[in-house]
């Protein structure tokens, strides 16, 4: 137990948190400030498995200053009260059994709600959440994921993704907010909002990851290498990363690829030059899960366990995220070789300590023992509702099949992610065998059909292990309309490990097939052959190459990973009782073979002929697409000026009317390019947004600013505009010219 009173100025939490952590430092010898650098995990590691009395042990030893209790690979995240006391028993002999008592840095991957924890929220994949277009409401689901957390004891959230995907191939596409530097960087920067901006008991701390460039990993392969230009990485990879800076991140997290052969662990050109020097950084950079030993193991540009250790000191590296004593015990050694200085563990410490303090751990550390009344409470289901509604996207409604009547007299339920919740939910939440709570599509649809209706049920197929399809085609046969939910499982990082107990290491999901599977395409032929009308829900992390589904089925709706609330919100939409309101953040390829296919690429001449030579960007469903139950007209679009200034901003309005007799929503883009410049820019890039509901009937007056730094082609290192030019402007139909003095 400390021997410190009360008195002593770092628990006094009446002085300033500078002052508080010059005194803790004074009194932590050498072995205590490098334990505040490295961190511990409950679950399974690759050295076995860890429980808490492992970590407690780590404590003693090594004095460990973090520790993530809560994620997969055996994590207790069961239950909130399994989570909860795992994380008071450690957070206890911390505080009461440690010399100083620093409290633990609990840390978490809550991407899309606490989802770890069985009774949590659990909202939309990001790239669902980048669906709604909605900034607002991704900083109240974030606000939410925030007041879960700490209510377990966790305090720091490994989120948001900032990544730009530039390969929807990757298996960590559904993490990001999708292809657009711009939409990325708003929302990233409204998550921020949301974790940090409540007062310190409810807050986390929230990190930036992966930094700099993870999003364009070759040949979609998580963290393989990433081979970008200067320019890419500037203009494309980098800005969502500027805007979460701008917004005074916490903490950010390293990618695990190397960058023009520097794995980014290892980097000083990338943690400290650019994101500390030019970037302006004082936060915390604490390492992704096995950063740090990979440079020995995978990269190669460590030798032994303790060079890959001094390479992230030298780099600028903060906490080893999971390192645990060994990482703490090479960092003593270093020192002691003189390799690394007592100053470079004094200002990583430093930093450690001032996020603690700035958390309010020192005050309140420990779960809040009504946790479980505040996981998952009915006002946070609700705004998972709302996300859900705004992030279900309508690609494609031939013959305007939906919405559906209620009233049918049944309805088919089919596909392997029609009655599976954990699917639903997708990575990075608790994919336990049962008691996951949560309404299912099929679930969904029983509950919102008319008594009378009759709904009926046949898997059909697995997610890639062929079913019972004369079954479902005898059903199908029978129903007035069929509704087959199709698409992924749960996954992580390189598509596992998978929830499916059917399929294997390389088996679908997998980033050598974009398409689905032939057990899935088989359901659907079956279904079709039938006559009957099909809606088909895809349930997926990444946008699939479905252009044979659009060609069989005349309706499909984009649900991404919808999470615990998505059942009934999707049954609710196909019904009719809510539109489908979301866009598109990234494009839909028609096959893997057509990719790289985003809509912000560069042109280049055409040798033969434009007449001779295929779309560069033909997607199956463009970036931005949606379509709504209702109209919306645009009737009039204004720009401020037709000249502007590296200093001034530029204004559009937009006036937009729901012309139906549906409530709908539009969500206004603003996209623009530079007509020549002196290197090669896209041929169209995001600007501006603005979404707005609109009830029949009724119109608004959306005004955008654009700032200086998203016009053309600006040089963010130097603030300013590169050179004078002229800029091109397209609103829905619209299409503006501004010269740039």
């Amino acid at each position: 137990m400390t021997s410190l009173e009360d008195s002593e100025s770092y628990l006094d939490p009446s002085l300033p948190i500078e002052e508080r952590v010059v005194d803790l430092l004074d009194r932590m010898t050498l072995e205590e400030k490098i334990g505040q650098l490295a961190g511990s995990y409950i679950g399974v590691l690759a050295d076995g498995p860890r429980g808490v009395d492992n970590v407690i042990d780590e404590i003693d030893e090594y004095h460990i200053g973090a520790a993530a209790p809560f994620g997969w690979g055996g994590s207790p995240n069961e239950s909130t009260e399994e989570a909860t006391d795992a994380a008071r028993r450690l957070q206890k002999h911390a505080l009461e059994s440690t010399r100083l008592g620093v409290p633990l840095l609990f840390a978490a991957d809550a991407i899309h709600g606490h989802a770890y924890i069985k009774e949590s929220t659990v909202f939309p994949n990001n790239l669902g959440a980048a669906a709604t277009w909605s900034p607002d409401l991704v900083e109240r689901a974030a606000e939410i994921t925030a007041t879960e957390m700490r209510a377990t004891g966790a305090a720091q959230n490994y989120s948001p993704t900032c990544d730009v995907v530039r390969d929807p191939r990757w298996g960590r596409t559904g993490e990001t907010f999708g292809e657009s530097p711009f939409l990325v960087g708003a929302l990233a920067s409204s998550e921020i909002r949301g974790y940090q901006g409540s007062g310190p008991g409810d807050a986390v701390l929230a990190t930036a990851k992966h930094f700099p460039a993870y999003g364009s990993p070759t040949r979609g392969e998580d963290a393989a290498p990433v081979d970008v230009s200067p320019s890419t990485l500037r203009q494309m990879l980098l800005p969502p990363f500027e805007a979460v800076l701008n917004e005074d991140v916490g903490a950010v997290m390293p990618c695990y690829n190397s960058i023009d052969g520097e794995p980014a662990h290892g980097s000083r050109r990338y943690l400290t030059d650019l994101l500390r020097e030019e970037l302006n950084f004082n936060g915390i950079v604490v390492s992704d899960w096995n950063g740090i030993t990979q440079l020995y193991e995978d990269h190669r540009t460590a030798g032994t366990p303790i060079e890959a250790a001094r390479q992230t000191r030298l780099a600028g590296l903060d906490i080893g995220s999971v390192a645990g004593g060994e990482h703490a015990q090479h960092i003593r050694d270093l020192v002691e070789q003189g390799a690394v200085s007592e100053q470079v563990i004094e200002d990583s410490a430093e930093r450690v300590l001032r996020a603690k303090f700035a958390l309010g751990l020192f005050e309140d550390p420990y779960p809040d023992p009504d946790a479980e009344d505040v996981l998952g409470a009915p006002a946070h289901l609700d705004t998972a509702r709302e996300a859900v509604r705004k992030s279900l996207t309508l690609l494609q409604n031939e013959e305007d099949v939906l919405p559906l009547d209620d009233s049918v007299d049944e309805v088919f339920v089919t596909g392997p992610n029609a009655d599976e919740i954990v699917h639903q939910n997708g990575g990075w939440s608790c994919n336990a065998d049962t008691g996951v709570p949560g309404t299912t599509i099929l679930e969904g649809i029983s509950d919102t059909v008319d008594t009378d209706t009759v709904v009926t049920h046949e898997p059909g197929s697995g997610i890639s292990t062929p079913g019972d399809v004369d079954a479902a085609a005898e059903r199908a046969a029978e129903a007035d309309i069929a509704v087959v939910a199709l698409g992924e499982d749960w996954y992580l990082h390189e598509f596992g490990p998978s929830a499916e107990t059917e399929g294997e290491t390389g088996e679908f999901p997998t980033r050598n097939e974009l398409s689905l599977p032939d057990a899935q395409r088989d359901l659907v032929a079956a279904v079709s052959a039938t006559g009957t009308p099909i809606v088909a829900v895809l349930v997926t992390g990444r946008p699939l190459a479905v252009e044979w589904l659009a060609a069989e089925v005349p309706a499909i709706l984009m649900a991404y990973y919808p999470g615990r609330v998505g059942g009934e919100v999707i049954a609710e939409t196909l019904f009719g009782n809510a539109e489908p309101g979301g866009r598109l953040p990234i494009s839909i390829p028609r096959s893997a073979e057509t990719l790289p296919t985003y809509f912000n690429h560069l042109p280049h001449p055409q040798p033969i002929g434009a007449d001779e030579h295929p779309a560069s960007y033909d997607p199956l469903f463009e970036f931005g697409h949606g379509l709504s139950y209702t109209t919306i007209e645009y009737e009039s679009v204004d720009v401020s000026r037709d000249a502007v200034r590296p200093d001034e901003e530029l204004t559009v309005r937009a006036t937009v009317a729901n012309t139906g007799d549906r409530h709908g929503s539009e969500v206004v883009q603003v996209f623009g390019r530079d007509e020549f410049s002196s290197v090669v820019t896209p041929v169209r890039e995001l600007w501006a947004f603005e979404r707005v509901e609109l009830d029949p009937g009724e119109r608004a007056e959306v005004e955008l600013r654009i700032s200086a730094d998203e016009i053309g082609r600006f040089e963010r290192s130097r603030g300013e505009r590169i050179q004078e030019g002229r800029l091109r402007l397209f609103v829905a139909d619209r299409t503006f010219d501004l010269d740039v003095r």
